[in-house]
């Protein structure tokens, strides 16, 4: 190394740098400290592990500080490389457990997982300023075959649990029994008009509000004629559970179930409306054609399984098969007793709606509650279904698509009684002030000022078709249901198809669909509509398409298109220019 060196300098001038030689053979002692830096490496990582975790602790700074002076120590002196060797050794030594403690993937699952923690106990804080301790709040909603007997379960459910007082039914069964109506006197409590009491045909949703000792409950006594399919589907969107009521009487079921039934198209609708569970309550279980008979209710259970399943949901975790009798109130809040039905050792429909996992509900998002009815009394009132967020008295909100600023006069819960604030999940009335009862339709959306609902007239959707007797071409129109809302609308244009087999989107767009497709489709309203993505609000982002009287495909929606181009060009299009 050093004859190199010394050639360097001999090739300009010759020999007459011969002292200056001299002069840097100290410093040639650096290029034999080279193989010890090709030792060195070890350290370099131990530096940079130092500096990583001097900002959460002070404690490993003295540690890099005999690192570097050990170094220098090492330059001049190189016999001692033995202990320069082991001091960084010794130092990254303790370096691993720093790396172990404050690496970035640990970093991440605490802070995750504390977040968590913090968000639950928010939450909890939240409802208990609000409310202070209060039970849980479930809205279920009864659908099933016409004449199943969904409301004389639900009218039964009040008189059990007190809803509805003995003096109330009493009347009640007077009443029907003058009508010559004698075992409709139950379904009374629920079909309050004189339309639905002569009938025995519920028209449009009733509601009526219960509490057991755990929890609380919203009735929602939904139609099952097929004419009146579009109220059972904004009573459906209100809900949390599905309380399917399945006639054990012969003839009944079969009817109920087969192609033109009723129950197979309310079980789409239910999940479409985003009821993410089903209780299966196989009613007339008493009726002499049954009597508790083990093989019938064997023989429902069957044949329902699959097609629940079909439809979405787990048989194993969404959806439950209980055996009653509505209205003798049999295996309704006490267990059936063994003398009559020796087969049944399942809990009693209260018991397990009781003890049902809770649905998840978002208190600290954005408020959203659609509006599902109207009505002037000392100004406008809204009723619907908080489905998300929370409100109080005094709130100043906005009510979309109009973009009118409102404020909460007052809010009243099932019991009609005047409470300060409401939360996620429950069912209210609310006065508001500052808007006209005329000016509020059934599908608008009281949200935030803050972050408000989108308001949209185009928008893109993935469409699975159930059941249509022609193609769908682009141009097609039908009535939308979503949340509360039904609005006529038209497909533009079908932009792709899935394809069956690899459940990829096809790049050109399909001439038309046919039932059993799945497509993505442009859908058009004339007038601007409150709605979401599906994967932000799910509640607010399914929809169905319903058609002459059937329900033609179910929806989630993908992309929205905004309509601010279009105000734009409005805006301009009154604009005159004076010369």
């Amino acid at each position: 190394m050093s004859k190199l060196n010394a050639g360097a300098f001999e090739f300009v001038p010759g020999r007459a740098f011969v002292l200056p030689q001299k002069s840097q053979t100290p410093p040639s002692k650096p290029p034999l400290e080279r193989p010890l830096q090709t030792e060195a490496p070890p350290p370099a990582p131990t530096i940079t592990l130092n500096i990583g975790g001097s900002n959460p602790l002070a404690a490993p700074k003295p540690a890099p500080a005999p690192a570097l002076t050990t170094a220098p120590q090492s330059k001049p002196a190189l016999p001692p490389s033995v202990s320069a060797s082991a001091a960084p050794s010794q130092s990254p030594s303790p370096a691993p457990p720093t790396n172990k403690v404050f690496s970035t993937e640990r970093a991440k699952t605490d802070t995750t997982s504390i977040a968590k923690e913090v968000q639950a106990v928010a939450d909890q804080e939240v409802l208990k300023d609000l409310f202070g301790d209060v039970k849980e709040h479930l809205n279920i909603v009864f659908i099933g075959h016409v004449d199943a007997g969904k409301s004389t379960l639900g009218g039964n459910l009040l008189y059990i649990s007190g809803g509805v007082d003995k003096r109330t039914m009493e009347k009640y069964e007077k009443e029907a029994k003058e009508a010559g109506r004698e075992t409709w006197y139950l379904s009374w409590a629920l079909d309050s008009t004189p339309q639905e009491r002569s009938k025995g045909k519920t028209v449009e949703v009733g509601r009526a509000y219960f509490e057991t000792s755990s929890r609380r409950y919203t009735i929602l006594d939904a139609p099952g004629h097929k004419t009146y399919v579009p109220s059972m589907i904004s009573g459906a969107a209100q809900a949390d559970v599905a309380i399917l009521v399945i006639s054990a009487r012969k003839g009944e079921f079969e009817t109920g179930f087969e192609r033109g039934g009723q129950t197979r198209e309310h079980v789409m609708l239910v999940k479409t409306a985003g009821v993410s569970k089903v209780v299966i309550v196989i009613n007339k279980m008493d009726d002499p054609t049954v009597n508790w008979d083990k093989g019938r209710y064997n023989e429902i259970k069957d044949k329902l399984t699959p097609f629940v399943k079909s439809a979405g949901f787990n048989p194993k975790t969404d959806v439950t098969f209980i055996p009653v009798s509505a209205y003798t109130g049999q295996n309704l809040k006490d267990r059936v007793a063994k003398s009559i039905c020796s087969w049944n050792d399942g809990p009693s429909f209260l018991e397990h709606m009781d003890h049902m996992p809770m649905v998840d509900r978002k208190v600290h998002a954005p408020l959203m509650m659609p509006v599902s009815e109207k009505y002037k009394d000392m100004g406008a009132i809204i009723v619907g279904k908080i489905e998300s967020g929370h409100i109080r008295k005094g709130d100043s909100l906005t009510l979309m698509p109009n973009k009118s600023i409102v404020e909460v006069a007052a809010i009243y819960n099932e019991m009609e009684e005047e409470v300060p604030s409401a939360i996620c999940g429950d069912n209210v009335r609310v006065r508001l002030r500052g808007v006209e009862d005329e000016d509020i339709s059934p599908g608008f959306v009281l949200t935030s000022p803050k972050s408000p609902v989108r308001a949209v007239r185009q928008f893109e959707a993935q469409l699975a078709i159930l059941e249509h007797k022609n193609i769908i071409c682009a141009g097609y129109s039908a009535v939308m249901h979503v949340h509360t809302l039904s609005e006529e609308v038209t497909l533009p244009a079908l932009l792709h198809y899935f394809d069956k087999a690899t459940g990829r989107k096809s790049k050109k767009p399909p001439q038309f669909a046919k039932k059993g497709q799945k497509v993505v489709a442009l859908i058009e309203t004339t007038l601007p509509i409150c709605v979401e993505r599906f994967v932000d609000y799910p509640q607010l982002g399914r929809f169905t398409l319903r058609d002459e009287g059937r329900t033609i495909a179910i929806g989630k929606i993908t992309k929205l298109h905004d309509d601010r181009v279009d105000e734009v060009t409005e805006g301009v299009a009154h604009v005159s220019v004076a010369a």
